[in-house]
């Protein structure tokens, strides 16, 4: 029973052969003979889920190839991939077949394993782009996605009678993923096939009506087409055009379905159900017909297209026009060299965005792969040997980008290079902040392991936890993509802001004591420079964002006081020898407290000594503000008198690393500034330097300028008045 069975699959493999043999030469029949034979011996007994013979869902797949005048090697690739994986073993058919059928019978194999993550298709929105991308980018050699073309067709072919919500899944299957795939490659019997079948599975009733609309006046129509050709040659030929081709152009269900939706039509304004296409020798040729169609038949307005003049986005170049033809019956006309029509049957008008309808593919990147892909699908024509093609393709296509499939089956696309940590993060944020391991195809491996196209990958987590600042390091190489790398600095910048929110409350409260501005209100000081709060000014301090520069300036804007106006009282004077405005008695002598050392525009206040005259404070001294009840009764009003030639005493403590010229660069500024040094003491300890000035200055104003400038001298860690 089995040898009999055995010899009827022979018998089925011999039959095939003979059915293609006049395509090959002698020594390309003897490799397809031994590709038969083997899987005749092998598959035999095995069958697809289609619920067809392996062999019989072999033999077709490679006749339609064949048909389509694929090499030898692709054709016998097509018989033996489908085998169970213990008859294609690398080491067996390395010794039957040589490496390079085997290398294409194993990436084939590898293709259809794929097919049960195409099942998350409609589940998972936009991952018909993604794995389209993906296949192409895990392809060495691009006869393997052919292959997988061929089969799919196959398989919708089987279907025609079978099970019904298998015959949906795999046709939902092709229009997801595999005729878009063909188009884009330029395979367009394939396309077209895989897309009318898959269209006549998911959509029987509408593609039922459209097919009954066409068969109704088929005979109509191709006894219309001949007439019109017949019609149209005759005035070529009249015109002297030799060379020429003039045909009728099908139009598949699928398509006419397709521009019906698009453009909203009914079935009778499709004009191109009834199509001509015209082929001559060259450009100038083109509009020569261009004219003589248009005035043998009158044009239908805004039906004409020049794609020669201005080509798709894609390169495809082309006349088209509409018409009214004979018997007022709507007609397309298609004109283009024979050069730009095999150019478009290869593949140039293949395109990402063409007719796909999206843009998924966009950018000057997916533009140079479009380019380089059109170029190689020219192979039938300029590359003799299929190892050149197979060369050429490794490694060129998606060489930037790996991807890589999520346990539930999504894709992912990742910069080449990319690491398990990478992919964490663009699944999710917190997956990313979370992951403490990795599992690679099921297996443990280290979080700098760079990523393969087609590897799925599992992500070990703990329940609470956040990134480690050596994830950032870049010599540990675990992050790769600066996504993420984002990712894991706005973790720590967030986890970092109560810090900082301190660290800027202490630099502004320093800027505060300094400019004697500690009842400032903060609220205004943040809204000036633009911050929600007094918590998002202090965290910008204390990250840096904001210099200290920025903060005084802003302090001066919001809180310099106006221009002083003199007191009006009648017992108020002028001390001329102070430049003060006190209240009491005229004649008392006035200087300046050296506790505190007052300077405008500091408050302050007058305290009467007992043979000294009057003092003046700064009203928040601390020796004001102490002062025993008893005595509070010296204190006088005062105001400074703004005398334009009067300079006080301050003192200033500056704070930096002690380094040669430090004290050179303090005096130059003092210099530029004008301000006199009355007094200079320094102390270096450590490698620090720490040095006490007396000042002789106008006002606050012309210290603050000082105060900011010495702030940046190259080392100064503070300056400030004391």
């Amino acid at each position: 029973m089995v040898s009999h069975a055995l010899a009827l699959a022979h018998g089925d493999a011999e039959s095939w052969l003979a059915s293609v043999a006049d395509r090959y030469p002698e020594e390309q029949r003897k490799l397809l003979k031994q590709a038969a034979d083997w899987l005749a011996t092998h598959g035999g007994e095995e069958a697809v889920d289609t619920g067809c013979s392996l062999l019989e869902h072999s033999l077709g797949t490679a006749a339609l190839l064949a048909g389509m005048r694929f090499d030898a090697e692709t054709v016998a690739a097509a018989l033996l991939c489908g085998l169970p994986e213990k008859n294609i073993r690398r080491d067996t058919l390395l010794a039957r077949f040589g490496p390079h059928l085997t290398g294409l019978v194993e990436g084939a194999a590898k293709l259809s394993r794929l097919d049960h993550l195409i099942t998350q298709l409609n589940a998972e929105g936009g991952q018909s782009e993604a794995l389209r991308q993906m296949l192409l980018a895990m392809t060495d050699d691009i006869r393997v996605v052919f292959i997988k073309l061929a089969e799919r067709a196959q398989a919708l072919r089987e279907l025609a009678n079978g099970d019904e919500s298998l015959r949906r899944k795999v046709a939902s299957d092709v229009r997801e993923l595999y005729a878009p795939l063909a188009n884009r490659l330029g395979v367009w019997q394939l396309k077209w096939e895989l897309e009318d079948l898959s269209c006549r599975y998911l959509e029987p009733d509408t593609y039922r009506q459209i097919a009954r609309l066409l068969d109704e006046r088929r005979l109509d129509r191709e006894w219309y087409i001949d007439q019109v050709v017949r019609q149209l040659g005759a005035v070529l030929d009249a015109e002297g055009l030799s060379g020429h081709s003039v045909s009728g152009r099908p139009k598949h269900i699928a398509s006419i379905l397709a521009k019906m939706r698009k453009k909203r039509l009914s079935f009778d304004e499709v004009y191109d159900v009834r199509a001509l296409r015209v082929l001559v020798r060259d450009v100038k040729d083109c509009f020569h017909v261009l004219g003589l169609v248009h005035s043998l038949w009158q044009p239908i307005p805004g039906q004409f297209d020049d794609y020669i003049s201005r080509p798709k986005g894609n390169g495809y170049k082309s006349l088209h026009t509409a018409v009214v033809g004979p018997e007022n019956k709507a007609l397309e006309v298609q004109i283009r060299t024979f050069d730009m029509h095999q150019e478009a049957e290869l593949g140039v008008a293949a395109h990402w965005r063409y007719k796909e309808g999206g843009t998924k593919g966009g950018g000057d990147g997916a533009q140079d792969k479009i380019a380089w892909l059109r170029q190689l699908l020219a192979w039938k024509q300029e590359i003799a040997d299929s190892h050149e093609l197979a060369q050429h393709f490794r490694n060129e296509l998606f060489q930037d980008e790996v991807f890589v499939l999520t346990p539930q089956g999504k894709v992912i696309a990742l910069s080449a290079g990319a690491t398990p940590l990478d992919f964490a993060y663009a699944v999710h944020t917190e997956l990313g902040h979370r992951c403490r391991g990795a599992k690679v195809d099921g297996v443990l491996v280290p979080l700098d392991t760079a990523l393969a196209t087609g590897q799925r990958v599992e992500i070990l987590t703990v329940k609470q936890g956040g990134p480690s600042r050596d994830w950032l390091n870049p010599h540990l190489g675990v992050l790769k993509t600066h996504r993420a790398r984002a990712k894991v600095r706005q973790w720590f910048k967030q986890q970092d802001h109560d810090t900082h929110v301190q660290e800027g409350r202490e630099l502004l409260d320093r800027e505060l004591h300094r400019l004697n501005l500690l009842n400032a209100n903060l609220d205004k000081i943040a809204a000036r420079l633009k911050f929600p709060g007094p918590d998002e000014l202090c965290a910008a301090l204390g990250r840096g964002d904001l210099g200290i520069g920025q903060l005084d300036r802003a302090l001066q804007d919001e809180f310099a006081p106006p221009p002083e106006k003199p007191l009006v009282a009648a017992s108020r004077r002028r001390d001329d020898a102070g430049g003060v405005l006190v209240e009491g008695e005229p004649g008392l002598l006035t200087h300046m407290a050296g506790c505190c050392k007052p300077a405008p525009p500091d408050a302050i206040v007058g305290y009467t000594t007992q043979g000294h005259g009057l003092t003046i404070h700064r009203a928040d001294c601390p020796m004001v503000a102490h002062l025993p009840e008893d005595k509070r009764a010296r204190l006088l009003r005062a105001e400074w008198g703004g005398r334009d030639d009067q300079v006080f005493a301050v003192d200033v403590e500056l704070l930096a690393q002690d380094r040669p010229g430090l004290l050179k660069d303090v005096s130059d500024i003092l210099s530029q500034e004008k301000i006199n040094v009355i007094r200079l003491n320094t102390l270096s300890q450590q490698e620090s330097a720490r040095m006490e000035f007396t000042l002789e200055v106008r006002d606050l104003t012309q210290l603050t300028r000082f105060l900011t400038r010495a702030g940046h001298v190259r080392g100064m860690h503070e300056a400030r008045r004391k």
